[in-house]
């Protein structure tokens, strides 16, 4: 399915580390699927149905659009899957400059740097010594050693009484689970508290790995992930698209041919 191509991408290649022969198909003439990142500029109008673009934009080749953008956390699992299947090699990715958030009608970078952390004002002097008990408490958390809960059972207490623990105010509480846990709503103020600091763990340790953002960026876009994992595998235990129609023809049986078939058609 177009929708789960890249997570077809990804077993294809740990398959394909173990020694496995895949075959890849895709009825598309860019890879990626619903996640792909369309080039030129031209293609992306002829996606939608719509007319353009015009000359202000500037030469179509420059563009790569991600149809579902998304960025890597520097130390989360897809990257180092990433390392483990070598997929690196074929994949150049960038440091994103920087993370913003909108508050009280202005823009606000979010702190990479102790300096920068210190200078803003995203949070008065006193809530940032309690943020800072916060992060050093996620930093040392490990779900399964009791000593690290501070007597708090991350099965049972939830991370809105967490916060409370740590004093923090309500635009503090809101600062830390939606720019650094990176919840989509409030639904976890109520949950237990572990996936949240796990979250927040993983966004200060990935902040280590670059002095100016924990998040990366494949350069021409996330269709590179999936042409990365085709690139990645053996010549050997790959068959690419243009092959197909001579495996379908050699190899399949009837049933499979009509699956093939209808992911070309």
């Amino acid at each position: 399915r177009p929708e789960n191509f890249i997570c077809e991408c990804i077993l294809s290649g740990l398959m394909s580390v173990n020694g496995k022969k895949v075959l890849h198909i895709d009825r598309n003439p860019h890879y990626g699927g619903e996640s792909a990142s369309v080039s030129p500029l031209e293609e992306l109008y002829r996606k939608f149905r719509v007319r353009g673009p015009n000359n202000s934009m500037g030469l179509g080749k420059e563009w790569n659009v991600d149809l579902i953008p998304k960025f890597f956390l520097a130390n989360g699992q897809l990257v180092k899957l990433l390392l483990h299947t070598e997929v690196t090699r074929y994949l150049d990715l960038k440091v994103i400059e920087g993370s913003y958030v909108y508050k009280a009608g202005k823009v606000h970078k979010v702190p990479a740097t102790e300096a920068e952390a210190l200078a803003s004002d995203l949070m008065g002097m006193f809530d940032k010594r309690r943020f800072k008990k916060l992060l050093l408490f996620a930093l040392n958390f490990e779900e399964r050693n009791p000593r690290t809960h501070q007597d708090m059972d991350p099965r049972r207490i939830t991370t809105r009484d967490l916060f409370h623990h740590f004093d923090l105010g309500p635009e503090v509480m809101e600062f830390t689970a939606h720019a650094i846990a990176l919840h989509s709503n409030d639904s976890y103020l109520d949950e237990p508290y572990a996936d949240t600091v796990k979250r927040v763990k993983l966004y200060c340790e990935s902040l280590t790995h670059h002095s100016t953002s924990p998040y990366l960026y494949p350069i021409y876009g996330l269709a590179e992930l999936p042409q990365g994992f085709l690139l990645s595998n053996h010549p050997a235990s790959n068959t690419a698209q243009q092959e197909v129609r001579y495996y379908v023809r050699k190899k399949c049986d009837t049933r499979n041919k009509n699956i093939v078939h209808s992911w070309l058609n």
